[in-house]
């Protein structure tokens, strides 16, 4: 009976947070309970890497509590600031992870201010050819380099990880401050796909991550051989570029089997991205440079983009291709609110007079946009509410509510290329003139709209969706909104399972047009 209670007392300890009385620790004072193989390690600022790692007799260093612990162990660090680097040189198995964690109801700060920043792909938190790992509640912080042609990490993933998660991290100045010719690049979390031994099941879940300066790369970034991720329930903000990227490995990995070089079957869901933007660099990036986007699939294939919450970035979503070999393609972005966006909301198709890798095969549906294209394009034009450039080809975009600025444009496909695209079933309102621009022909009337674009047959223009609020914004829609029961049920598959705020998406066989089933 007395190793029940002594087991009891530690998984009491793990789960209350802010029990720290010595009532409560009394009973894990030992690292191996009576009748467990299962040991817990301490760290604290004050502890010994000579001593035993006990809640009494801590280690100092979390390298050295890493180095003792096995699979199904667990790493509790105490409150304070370590600086070190810190690598898991073991694999946990499918029933007994290896846990980094924080003590409950404490905040462990893992600092790079002391770390010198080398070469590429140098993270502060690292992860290399190790599978059933979890690191949870840490900050990590305050890697920032100068240095041209290197490139800082907070956390890296790579060489063939499996089963990793980065769950309730804060991860914040992660900065090159080098120039763009110097090749100024960073990422707060790289997972790279960098061997032909793919990346799998990796959760990146309820983190905040802010203040970066990434350059010509990306705050979160999945890219190369990774096959299964989940980003979840996070907050993106406060860069310099892109938000999140799930992306081919052409840039970073270019010497991989483009059969399976790019990040497939994932989610980004539930997450909140705001003030992505180059106009937090303007030195950088110049006076009226308006490039980053949210969340950026690009050169992936079979990702799901739900339920997210994307405003006041310089685009929304995209669906984009930078190159001929990986085109983006079976990708839904489904049940999101886009608002306020710099320039285009929700962006299809290859870049212009760039690549003709193209957007194949996606779903755009049941998404609200709101007020985007605050700015012009790099053209002098507007980019649209929805965005379709090079070799857009078989793609879907219906049920989306598209409420336009005053003066914007609802659709824009920019070239002739690419071909059957079916848009449909959506309701476009502005308090403006109306407008779209098909294959670069711009048309003011919804009729010639639909005629020049065959399409659009079941949409509506022209009548309010009746939103919450236009000030706040609330993208919810009333009670009299026409978009009630107005959408077209494609599949649960396509739909999804739950709108914007995870209640059923799909009610006595109706559904919503845009992101609110209500």
């Amino acid at each position: 009976m007395f190793f029940k209670v002594r087991e009891l007392r530690l998984v009491l300890l793990l789960l209350i947070p802010g029990c720290m009385c010595m009532s409560c620790s009394d009973g894990i004072d030992q690292i191996q309970p009576a009748g467990s193989d299962v040991k817990v390690y301490f760290v604290a600022p004050t502890g010994n890497d000579s001593n035993k790692g006990t809640i009494h007799a801590p280690f100092k260093t979390i390298a050295t509590a890493l180095k003792n612990a096995i699979a199904g162990d667990t790493v509790l660090v105490r409150e304070g600031t370590y600086f070190e680097k810190v690598t898991f040189p073991k694999s946990g198995t499918s029933d007994k992870m290896i846990t980094l964690k924080a003590f409950p109801g404490e905040k462990p700060v893992i600092d790079g201010s002391y770390m010198q920043v080398l070469g590429y792909w140098e993270g502060l938190v690292t992860f290399s050819r190790v599978r059933y790992v979890t690191i949870e509640g840490f900050d990590v912080c305050n890697v920032i380099t100068s240095t041209p042609y290197v490139d800082p990490e907070g956390i890296t993933v790579k060489d063939g990880c499996r089963d990793i998660t980065i769950r309730n991290c804060r991860i914040y100045n992660i900065k090159s401050n080098a120039t763009l010719d110097g090749w100024r690049s960073a990422h707060a979390i790289l997972v790279l796909g960098n061997s032909g031994d793919p990346l799998k099941n990796i959760t990146i879940d309820g983190c905040d991550i802010h203040d970066t300066q990434t350059g010509t790369s990306e705050t979160v970034t999945i890219a190369g051989n990774v096959d299964g991720f989940r980003i979840s329930n996070n907050k993106v903000y406060n860069t310099e570029n892109i938000g999140i990227i799930i992306a081919d490995g052409g840039g970073l990995y270019p010497a991989g089997n483009p059969a399976v070089n790019f990040a497939r079957n994932g989610v980004v869901c539930d997450n909140e991205l705001f003030n992505n933007t180059h106009t937090r660099s303007p030195e950088v990036w110049g006076e009226n440079a308006f490039g980053a986007i949210a969340i950026y699939v690009g050169g992936a294939a079979n990702t799901i983009v739900e339920r997210n919450k994307v405003y006041n970035n310089d685009r929304g979503i995209g669906l984009v291709s930078e190159n001929e070999t990986y085109p983006t393609r079976d990708c839904i972005v489904r049940n999101n609110f886009v608002y306020h966006s710099n320039r285009t909301g929700i962006y299809l198709g290859g870049y212009l007079n760039y690549t003709s890798g193209g957007t194949h095969n996606c779903y755009v549906v049941n998404n609200t946009l709101f007020f985007n294209n605050a700015v012009r394009g790099a053209f002098g034009e507007i980019e649209g509410e929805i965005r379709l450039t090079e070799n857009c080809t078989g793609n879907f975009i219906a049920n989306n509510i598209v409420y336009a600025r005053p003066t914007d444009v609802f659709v824009h496909k920019y070239t002739n290329t690419g071909n059957n695209n079916l848009i449909d079933y959506n309701i476009y309102y502005t308090t403006g003139s109306a407008r779209w621009i098909w294959n670069g022909v711009s048309h003011n009337s919804f009729e010639e709209w639909q005629t020049a674009s065959v399409n659009d047959l079941h949409s509506v223009h022209g009548v309010d969706p009746l939103l919450i609020s236009t000030s706040s914004p609330d993208l919810h829609i009333q009670a009299a909104s026409l978009a009630k029961n107005s959408g077209l049920i494609v599949s649960d598959n396509v739909n999804g399972a739950t709108d914007i705020d995870r209640e059923p998406r799909i009610v006595n066989n109706k559904i919503n047009t845009g992101a609110d089933q209500n």
